[in-house]
């Protein structure tokens, strides 16, 4: 407990919880680790290579395994050991490694280790990784958890009224699973993209041409060998990059995610608006406090809480995007602080689509209120009543409905009454003399239940 309420961040302290998922793919641990993996399996291509006549024996191949595989927390805290005299996060990997094969007798490979390597060929494969397997096995889920709880929320509410406001003012009547609906396929749309996009990695040397690898041995097919050696970790490989890799597909990524944290952010805000209307109840759980002191009150917080946190992952991205794909020449380190912080685009979204889902599961359609609001709103039905009239011909049909409701204060039975003395085919005027707000809500219906 101490140690959270000393942390900066909320993602680290108040929402710890939340956000574990995370931690288990981004962490400086995790860039370590990753670091050291990528590093063994590196070594051990450079014995596949048959142009390189280097032989390692199996049980040996074994050893190097258990480097990476048996890596822990104790092997992290001893390469930031290392790193405090190389002043150097990736050099610091490279002595460890070292370390190790001398431990297990196997200090001859030691000049293999890192060959032909510049820190960012570690780097961004390493980092490909835990972002491959952040949004893979994290994102991707939640957002899935989200749509799905919405997509049944639309096919539940699919057949309730509910009054539609357009500039903040009454409007033609929708129904609630109707705009549940479109929530689930903006989401859905974006999310696809998501699932689409590959991140790319490099792996060619200090300027991105091979130099030293070219130097050394120049029989080797070196860009098919990169490519291999990339495309194992489940990335793409780019082989047109300066010294780094331009960090355009995570880019991509980001971007993505900001347009699905924007179509959330509308979503809240909608919720937020429903709930002030009074069209959705919130749960009234024991022991919850709404107000210091106003004992009434049961306010919606998750929504609100959701909000905050997508414009704090945002932020963040709007950050990314302004920069990191932007390096002079053929490198600086301005990248490598910024990827640092990767894990809290998607900590900050994460806790904001936990929170949605929190604030959608704590709220129940107020049906007595959608019904009350529709009864005292039938001017709504002027769209209806104007659009039969130029049906059958009418001259000036809008602005004779224009005259009749805008701004006024009528009843049904004065609408009723108007519709009674116009010359309209009898099953025209039959249909509009049923009409109610209630049951004037197009296909909404059918479009909730199809999404």
């Amino acid at each position: 407990m101490e140690k959270e309420l000393l942390n900066i961040s909320p993602i680290d302290g108040r929402y710890k919880e939340t956000t574990k998922e995370v931690r288990k793919y981004f962490s400086e641990y995790h860039l370590i680790k990753n670091r050291v993996i990528v590093e063994i399996e590196w070594l051990k291509k450079l014995f596949n290579i048959k142009e390189l006549g280097l032989e390692i024996k199996k049980e040996e191949l074994t050893i190097l395994d258990k480097i990476s595989k048996e890596f822990d927390i104790d092997d992290a805290k001893r390469i930031k050991e290392i790193e405090q005299i190389t002043k150097h996060d990736v050099k610091a990997v490279e002595y460890y490694i070292d370390e190790k094969l001398a431990e297990n007798n196997l200090q001859k490979y030691n000049n293999l280790v890192h060959f032909a390597c510049t820190s960012e060929d570690i780097n961004n494969i390493a980092y490909g990784i835990m972002e491959k397997e952040l949004v893979k096995n994290v994102y991707i889920p939640n957002v899935s958890q989200l749509v799905q709880i919405l997509k049944e929320k639309a096919q539940n509410y699919a057949n309730i009224p509910i009054l539609s406001h357009t500039h903040g003012q009454n409007a033609t009547p929708t129904t609630v699973g109707k705009e549940f609906a479109i929530a689930v396929y903006r989401m859905e749309k974006i999310l696809n993209r998501i699932k689409q996009e590959k991140l790319t990695g490099k792996f060619n040397g200090t300027v991105g041409n091979f130099n030293a690898h070219l130097i050394s041995y120049p029989n080797v097919d070196w860009i098919k060998v990169a490519k291999e050696f990339v495309e194992s970790f489940g990335l793409e490989y780019n082989m047109y990059t300066t010294q780094i890799e331009s960090h355009d597909s995570i880019s991509i990524i980001l971007s993505e995610i900001k347009l699905l944290n924007n179509i959330i952010l509308d979503f809240n805000n909608d919720m937020w608006m429903y709930i002030s209307r009074n069209y959705f109840k919130q749960q009234n759980i024991a022991g919850e406090v709404g107000s210091s002191v106003m004992p009434h009150k049961i306010n919606p917080i998750n929504f609100e809480n959701s909000m905050a946190n997508i414009k704090m992952s945002n932020g963040i991205i709007d950050v990314f995007l302004n920069n990191i794909q932007i390096s002079r020449m053929q490198r600086d380190l301005s990248d490598s602080s910024l990827q640092r912080n990767i894990g809290m685009v998607f900590a900050y979204s994460i806790i904001a689509i936990k929170q949605t889902i929190v604030g959608i599961n704590k709220s129940t359609v107020n049906e007595e209120k959608l019904r009350s609001d529709l009864n005292n709103t039938p001017e709504v039905l002027a769209e209806a009543v104007q659009t039969i009239l130029r049906k059958n011909g009418y001259e000036n049909a809008y602005e004779t409905l224009k005259g009749l409701t805008r701004g006024k204060n009528i009843s049904i039975e004065d609408i009723r009454e108007f519709v009674k003395n116009l010359k309209l085919n009898e099953k025209d005027k039959e249909m509009l003399l049923k009409l109610t707000p209630k049951n004037y809500t197009g296909l909404a219906e059918k479009i909730a239940k199809r999404v």
